[in-house]
Parts: structure tokens; C-alpha cells; sequence
């Protein structure tokens, strides 16, 4: 009986002494926490900062407007040319043998221009406009510088010479239909639709004369 005791004393010392062990085993695991791993990032030490806005589409840039132009100012004075012109001729006065005409010359532009000194002037004939004779002679001094205005004139006076007082075979008399008209340091002509006589020939004088260029 004593022998049974015993033995239920060991066996009770060592259910105390396993439970005591379990007991300690407990307290310690809760003291020391076991670390879990998790997927989130760490945070970041840095101030987390606003994203910086969009840069709005910035507007056109104004449209420059072309600055206005003025006006032309009327052209330059400048040399009156063939084609800034209208010449007729007005009927004159017989002397000794010839007569004179005015050339008119009219300013038909839209400016003004210049005319100064001696036209050219000849007599033309044929569907051509050949020249028939020489040129008309310059009679005396050059004159000065005309302006003409839009639609002003100035004028030369011709001398036509009776061309029948020369001898006829020297003269050569022909037939003409115009006068070709050079202004004064220009190249190009003018045409005046004139009949009239002329000599193809030549002949001691002159068939055509012309003075310089006057205002009117």
C-alpha cells in the first residue's frame, strides 16, 4: 500500500512538474512578438509631394495685323514717254512758202511728267511707215524744262515746206500718210495720221522744221 502511494507521488510530481514547464513555455512566447512579413512598401521618409498640375495648352499668340500700307504718292516727275502721251496736229499759218502747225502734245498719263527741247519729227508713208526724206531741222535755241499735269499740253511748231518748189527730180515727191513723232530724249515714237507731200530725194533745204517745245 505505502509502495502505491509512492508511485501516484511520482506520477503526480511529474503531471506538476510537465505542466509547469508548459506554463513557463506560454508566458515566454507571449513576451517575445514574432515578426510578420507584409507586402507593402515601406514608407518613405520623404514629404509626399502634390503632382505637379498639367501645363495647360498655351493660347496663340496674337496675330500681328500687317501694318497699313499708305497709299502710293503719285509717281515722280519724271521725262514725259511715248506712251505717257497724245500728239495731234492743229492747223497754222502759211509764210513764205511754208506752213507751220502746232504738234500738240497732251499729258494723258494720270502724273505728271517733264518735256523739254526738240521733238523728232519725219514724214512716213507705206503700210510700213518708212521714212520718206530727212528729219525735221531744229530751229533755234532749246528752251527749258515744262511740267506737264495730268491732261495739260504743250506744243512745237512744224514748218512744211512746199516741196513743189524743188525741182522735181531732185525731190522726188512722194506721197505721205503721218508723221513719226520722237519727244525729246526719248526712244520710242509716236504716229500722227497727216497726208501731205514729201521728197524721197535730195534737195537744198529743208521739207521739215521744228522749234523747240513751249507750255500751251
Amino acid at each position: 500500500m505505502a509502495m502505491v502511494r509512492s508511485k501516484m507521488i511520482s506520477i503526480g510530481g511529474l503531471i506538476a512538474g510537465t505542466a509547469g514547464l508548459l506554463l513557463l513555455s506560454a508566458c515566454g512566447s507571449e513576451s517575445t512578438p514574432v515578426a510578420q512579413s507584409s507586402s507593402a512598401s515601406p514608407p518613405s521618409s520623404a514629404p509626399e509631394t502634390s503632382p505637379a498640375p498639367s501645363a495647360s495648352p498655351s493660347s496663340p499668340a496674337p496675330v500681328s495685323q500687317p501694318a497699313q500700307v499708305p497709299a502710293p504718292p503719285p509717281k515722280a516727275d519724271g521725262l514725259c514717254k511715248a506712251g505717257d502721251v497724245k500728239i495731234s496736229v492743229a492747223n497754222g499759218d502759211a509764210a513764205a512758202g511754208t506752213v507751220y502747225r502746232k504738234l500738240v502734245i497732251t499729258n494723258s498719263s494720270g502724273h505728271a511728267c517733264t518735256i523739254q527741247g526738240f521733238p523728232g519729227v519725219s514724214y512716213v508713208t507705206g503700210a510700213d511707215g518708212h521714212q520718206v526724206g530727212e528729219a525735221a531741222f531744229r530751229d533755234g535755241a532749246k528752251g527749258g524744262p515744262i511740267q506737264l499735269g495730268n491732261g495739260e499740253s504743250a506744243s512745237t511748231d512744224v514748218g512744211f515746206v512746199n516741196v513743189r518748189n524743188y525741182d522735181e527730180a531732185a525731190c522726188k515727191p512722194t506721197e505721205t500718210r503721218g508723221l513719226r513723232v520722237y519727244l525729246p530724249q526719248e526712244t520710242a515714237s509716236n504716229y500722227v495720221a497727216l497726208q501731205g507731200l514729201g521728197c524721197a530725194g535730195k534737195i537744198p533745204g529743208n521739207q521739215l522744221t521744228v522749234k523747240t517745245v513751249h507750255k500751251g
